[in-house]
C-alpha cells in the first residue's frame, strides 16, 4: 500500500510536470492561465482520490475529503471570476481611460512628406507572396524550410521592410536540421519590393518552430517564471542580427485588466542569450514593444469611456473608437501604428485619426474630418472597377500638407497593378496612376483643379533635364511597351511608358530631348517628353 501512495505521487508528480512544460503558464498571480492551472490541478487530484479509494456514487457524497476538494475548487473558481469582474471596464472605466495620454496633433507639422522610396508600396499579404516566391527559388532550402508567417514591419537602416523568419517544414526537418539551426530569414523592402534570402553565418537555435526546451516560448519561460509575454514579435539590429522582441505585460487594474507593457525582454534568435529593460530603457532601434492590437484597444477604451461603461454602451454620448483596421507609419526612425477615429454610432465619416508609437505607446490625435478607410477604399477600386482591382487598407500620406490616404490596388493573383489617392477632407479627388510618381502628379493636378493650390512640381520632386540622346532600348513590362533613354552628361537610365508618351517612338540616338522626371532607385520615370505630358488614368 505504501509503495502504491509513493508511484500514485510520482505518477501526479509528472504529470503536473507535463502539463507545466505544455501550457507553459506564468508563475504570477496576474496571470488567467495560473488559475485555469490551479483548477485542473485540484480537478486531477479530485479524480485521482476517486479512483484510488473507487468511491461510488453515495460514498461520493459523502466523502468529507471530495468535500474539500470540491471547496477548494469553488472558492479558487469564486477567486479568478470575482477577480475578473473587478478587474473589468463595468467598475473601473475611469482607469481604463486613463491608460493611454492622448495628445492633440499638428499633422503638417508632425507627418512630413516621405519620398517614394519611403512609401510602403506592399501590405502583409503581397509582402507573404514576395516571401513565398523567394523561397520557392531557394532549391536548396525549399524542402527543408518554408516561411513563418510572422512578417514584421521594421525600420531598418531608415527604410521601412517586414521580416520574418525561415521556420521547420515538419517534424522530420526539424530533427534533422536542428544542431545547425535555421540558416535564414527573409528581408522585404516595402518601397522597392526588393526582396533578400538573408542567410547567416550561425543558423537561429531559438525559434517559434523549435521544440523542446529550444522553443522560444519555454526558453523566456524558464529564464522568467514569474514574467506574463504579450505577443511576441521577429526584428534585426542594425547589423541585421535577429532578435526576438518579448513585452512583458503590466497589469494595472485589479487582478487581470489594465494590461500595458512594463519591461521587454530581448532575445537573440542565434544564441539565446537575453537582455531584459524597463520599457522606458529599451534600445532606440527595437520597433514593436507594443503590439498594434494592444494600442488600438488602449486608444478604445480611451475614446469610448469618457463619461463611463454604460454611457459606452447605452447613451454613448462623445464616445469614440477605431475603425476596423490599421497601418503603418515610419517616422524618426519608430513605427507608428495608424487608425482612423470615427462615432461609436458608425457613420460613414471619421472624425479624426490617431497616431500609436509602438516603441513608447505616445499617442497622437489628430483632429481631420473626413471619409473613412473603406470608403477611401471603395472610392479607388470605382476608378477601376473594369479591372476588378482590389484595394489595400490605406496608408496616411502627407502631399502638400493635405492629409491623403494612399492605397494600392491589386488584382486576382494579390499582385500590385495600380496606386491611388484620396484626398481625406474632400475624397471625390482620387487620382489613380501605374507608379507613385504617376499617380501623385495626376492628384496634384485634380487638388488644383479643385481649389487647393498644390506645387505639382515640388508635390512630386519632379526634375528636368535637356540633353542629346546616346543610347536607347526597348523592353515589355507587364504587357505594355517601355522606352529606356540615357542622355549625354547624365547616369541616370529614362523609363518612358509608350501608352503615357506615345512619341517616343520617334526618337532616335542623337536627337536632342527635353524630359521632366521622377528620379528612382535604378531608373527614373519620365512625366513629359518635349512638353508633351504624360496620360494619367482619368485621361
Amino acid at each position: 500500500m505504501k509503495k502504491s501512495k509513493i508511484a500514485a505521487g510520482i505518477l501526479a508528480i509528472i504529470l503536473i510536470g507535463i502539463y507545466y512544460y505544455v501550457t507553459l503558464p506564468a508563475l504570477n498571480l496576474h496571470s488567467a492561465d495560473l488559475w485555469i492551472f490551479f483548477l485542473v490541478l485540484i480537478a486531477l487530484a479530485t479524480v485521482v482520490y476517486i479512483t484510488r479509494k473507487r468511491l461510488g456514487i453515495y460514498e461520493i457524497r459523502q466523502s468529507k475529503a471530495v468535500r474539500g476538494f470540491a471547496g477548494v475548487f469553488l472558492v479558487v473558481l469564486a477567486v479568478y471570476l470575482v477577480g475578473s469582474l473587478l478587474s473589468s471596464p463595468i467598475v473601473n472605466a475611469a482607469k481604463y481611460q486613463s491608460l493611454l495620454q492622448v495628445e492633440e496633433g499638428e499633422f503638417s507639422k508632425d507627418i512630413e512628406e516621405l519620398s517614394f522610396n519611403q512609401i510602403p508600396l506592399l501590405d502583409r499579404d503581397s509582402a507573404t507572396l514576395l516571401g513565398n516566391r523567394k523561397m520557392g527559388s531557394m532549391v536548396d532550402m525549399v524542402s527543408q524550410f518554408e516561411v513563418d508567417d510572422l512578417y514584421s514591419q521594421i525600420n531598418y537602416q531608415d527604410q521601412p521592410v517586414r521580416v520574418s523568419p525561415l521556420r521547420y517544414a515538419n517534424l522530420i526537418k526539424w530533427f534533422t536540421n536542428q544542431k545547425e539551426g535555421i540558416p535564414a530569414y527573409i528581408r522585404i523592402d516595402m518601397a522597392t519590393q526588393n526582396t533578400e534570402l538573408v542567410k547567416l553565418e550561425q543558423g537561429m537555435k531559438y525559434t517559434t518552430s523549435d521544440h523542446l526546451n529550444r522553443n522560444i516560448y519555454r526558453h523566456l519561460r524558464f529564464r522568467y517564471p514569474t514574467y506574463i509575454f504579450n505577443e511576441l514579435s521577429f526584428e534585426i539590429d542594425d547589423a541585421g542580427t535577429p532578435y526576438w522582441i518579448c513585452p512583458v505585460k503590466k497589469y494595472n487594474v485589479g487582478l487581470f485588466g489594465g494590461a500595458t507593457v512594463g519591461r521587454v525582454v530581448l532575445c537573440n534568435a542565434i544564441t539565446g542569450e537575453m537582455e531584459d529593460y524597463a520599457i522606458e530603457d529599451a534600445p532606440q532601434w527595437i520597433d514593436r514593444a507594443y503590439s498594434a492590437d494592444l494600442l488600438v484597444e488602449l486608444y478604445d477604451y480611451y475614446g469610448s469611456l469618457k463619461h463611463g461603461y454604460f454611457n459606452s454602451v447605452l447613451g454613448q454620448k462623445d464616445s469614440l473608437e477605431t475603425t476596423n483596421g490599421y497601418n503603418y507609419l515610419a517616422i524618426d526612425d519608430d513605427v507608428w501604428v495608424y487608425t482612423g477615429v470615427t462615432s461609436v454610432s458608425g457613420d460613414q465619416s471619421n472624425v479624426g485619426f490617431v497616431l500609436m508609437n509602438q516603441r513608447t505607446m505616445e499617442t497622437k490625435f489628430y483632429k481631420v474630418e473626413g471619409a473613412t478607410e473603406e470608403s477611401a477604399m471603395s472610392s479607388a477600386e470605382g476608378q477601376v472597377q473594369n479591372l476588378g482591382y482590389k484595394a489595400t487598407f490605406p496608408l496616411l500620406l502627407n502631399i502638400s500638407g493635405e492629409p491623403t490616404y494612399f492605397v494600392a490596388l491589386k488584382d486576382d493573383a494579390g499582385l500590385v497593378k495600380k496606386y491611388a489617392m484620396v484626398n481625406v477632407q474632400k475624397y471625390q479627388i482620387v487620382a489613380v496612376g501605374d507608379s507613385v510618381s504617376a499617380c501623385e502628379k495626376s492628384y496634384a493636378r485634380l487638388m488644383n483643379e479643385n481649389g487647393i493650390k498644390v506645387d505639382a512640381s515640388a508635390a512630386s520632386d519632379i526634375q528636368k533635364i535637356t540633353g542629346t540622346v546616346t543610347k536607347i532600348a526597348q523592353s515589355v513590362v507587364s504587357g505594355n511597351s517601355h522606352y529606356y533613354l540615357m542622355l549625354d552628361g547624365s547616369d541616370e537610365i529614362f523609363d518612358i511608358a509608350v501608352t503615357d508618351l506615345i512619341n517616343v517612338i520617334r526618337i532616335n540616338e542623337g536627337d536632342q530631348v527635353t524630359l521632366e522626371y521622377q528620379k528612382g532607385d535604378q531608373t527614373s520615370l519620365v512625366l513629359s517628353l518635349n512638353g508633351e505630358t504624360a496620360k494619367t488614368e482619368e485621361e
